[in-house]
């Protein structure tokens, strides 16, 4: 068995307007020392395979049909064995 995070966020070309809202309020606190803010969310689940390549295969099947909107959104996918 497997643990699996995937994050999912917006691709870099999409305007992401909660994290542009985000950056205005922390401009407004006085902070000026950032830049970039991105927003995303994760999910956690556990995949019983064989082994690391079929969970990292499943694990991909279920973000490309399900968990992100490839069309605006990437993801990247953690494995963790589960002892």
């Amino acid at each position: 068995m497997f643990n699996v995070r995937v994050f999912v966020s917006y691709k870099e070309s999409v305007l992401d307007p909660q994290a542009e809202v985000i950056a205005g309020a922390i401009e407004r606190l006085g902070y000026n020392q950032f830049s970039n803010i991105k927003l995303g969310k994760y999910f956690d689940f556990v995949i019983k395979a064989v082994d690391r390549k079929e969970a990292l295969i499943l694990a991909e099947e279920i973000s490309d049909k399900l968990l992100a909107n490839i069309n605006m959104e990437s993801y990247q996918i953690e494995l963790m064995e589960d002892n």
